[in-house]
């Protein structure tokens, strides 16, 4: 259990009558996280996350996990410094690099901070090639800080010059194997995001400086995106403008050619790429086929911006001002708040509330929140918490003190007046529902 008291929790707080500087436009999320304590930024385009946030993250991540071991994934690390000389072995270096940051090191090798891996996975695989047959397909994935030097970062967490994400390398015999591959890390994408509850749109998406011959995209759907998405009406077949070529509101279906095509704004939070062999023939990354003889793997990558996910997730389900997150990322599933001190019910309330702690600390221990600031009156704590978008908010007020004890108990903004055991029969039912919505 967790007491708010001893929380590091840096809420923004703005004295009255206090003269702000305009500033730049924001997004939703990024002004709640801000004012709630959940993000501090550092420099332009860099954020220091604080705990509660980081407890979403960390619940986030642990998802990704369990999709990416649902395919076979094997997690492993890589260096976050690339040496450029792969970049300009695969021909990257040639194209438009005004993103990437670069660095020298005291003999003067340049480095850059990797915006994504292909390169150095493949190199890695190459060191020890040829692989033999039996150990494909191989999915490696790892979680970790990447780096894009963004002409204009914006939105917090949404667009930021250094961001966590998840990247999977995959690598097969051929390319019918490296396609059931695709659907089998699309597949569980899909299953992810349902998992997630925001709705999503996956697109068909350019390859674009990854170079491969197949690309989807996912997106959240948000006026705060910068892709524009068409989603055809008649045969549903939906991708990104870009894809096209062009821009503008005439653009038929690529599959039916229907006119009857619906446009939207997208926030990608994902991407799959079918490579084939882009960086696998250029690094002599083989593995021994079954006639001994070494053959060229085929390679896939897939991305989700991790930090962008929750940031984006916040931005499509909150209200101006009060979070709501996916159930299975709020921070603190119960948030308990009690008599302030001194108050006409703070003798019965304050027994009623330890034996409710008490039983719920066996129930959901770890996902308990107590605010034990009891020099604050209910009503303000009551407030921060809806802010805060705590799904489930256990009030011990006047009520406790009645013949029969009753709690407040505002569940996903609903509110309902309820005897103790009915309230933690309430949190039980909250709990069985949410991990229901695990394993899917």
């Amino acid at each position: 259990m967790q007491k708010v008291s001893r929380l590091y929790w840096p809420v923004l707080v703005t004295p009255k009558n206090a003269v702000t500087k305009p500033v730049d436009a924001v997004s939703k999320s990024q002004k709640l996280m801000t004012d709630l304590g959940l993000l501090k930024p550092a420099t332009n385009g860099t954020f220091q996350i604080m705990p509660i946030a980081q407890r979403s993250l960390d619940k986030l991540c642990q998802l990704v996990n369990e999709a990416m071991f649902s395919v076979g994934g094997q997690k492993c690390s890589l260096p976050v410094l690339t040496s450029s000389a792969l970049w300009k072995k695969s021909g990257r270096l040639k194209g438009d690099i005004t993103e990437f940051f670069m660095l020298r090191d005291r003999h003067d090798k340049s480095f850059l901070l990797s915006p994504t891996h292909e390169e150095a996975i493949t190199s890695m695989l190459a060191s020890t090639a040829p692989i033999s047959y039996r150990q494909l397909p191989l999915r490696l994935y790892q979680i970790g800080p990447k780096f894009r030097d963004e002409l204009k970062a914006r939105f917090g967490l949404m667009r930021a010059k250094e961001f966590l994400m998840k990247d999977m390398y995959t690598f097969d015999r051929t390319e019918d194997e490296a396609r059931e591959t695709y659907e089998a890390v699309n597949d569980a994408y899909a299953k992810l995001f349902k998992q997630l509850e925001v709705p999503f749109e996956k697109v068909e998406a350019c390859t674009g400086m990854m170079g491969g011959k197949l690309s989807h995209e996912y997106h959240y759907i948000s006026s705060a995106g910068e892709d524009n998405l068409l989603h055809c009406q008649n045969c549903h077949y939906a991708f990104n403008v870009e894809v096209t070529g062009e821009n503008n509101d005439n653009i038929s279906c690529l599959k039916c050619k229907s006119s009857d095509i619906k446009h939207v704004k997208g926030m990608e939070v994902a991407h799959a790429f079918l490579l084939g062999d882009r960086y696998s023939k250029v690094f002599n990354a083989t593995y021994l086929h079954t006639d001994g003889k070494p053959k060229t793997l085929i390679m896939g990558c897939y991305g989700i911006g991790i930090s962008r996910v929750l940031a984006a997730s916040l931005e499509v389900l909150s209200s101006e001002n009060e979070l709501k997150w996916p159930s299975l990322l709020a921070p603190y599933d119960v948030c308990v708040i009690g008599p302030k001190q001194g108050s006409k019910e703070a003798n019965q309330g304050d027994a009623i509330e330890d034996q409710l702690l008490c039983q719920l600390q066996t129930i959901c221990i770890r996902e308990l929140l107590h605010d034990d600031r009891k020099y604050m009156t209910i009503g303000k704590r009551l407030m921060e918490s809806k802010r805060m978008g705590y799904p489930i908010i256990i009030v011990v007020g006047s009520k406790s003190c009645e013949e029969i004890p009753k709690v407040e108990v505002h569940v996903n903004g609903i509110s309902k007046e309820l005897e103790v055991n009915t309230a933690l029969a309430e949190v039980t039912e909250y709990l069985k529902q949410k991990q229901h919505l695990a394993q899917l």
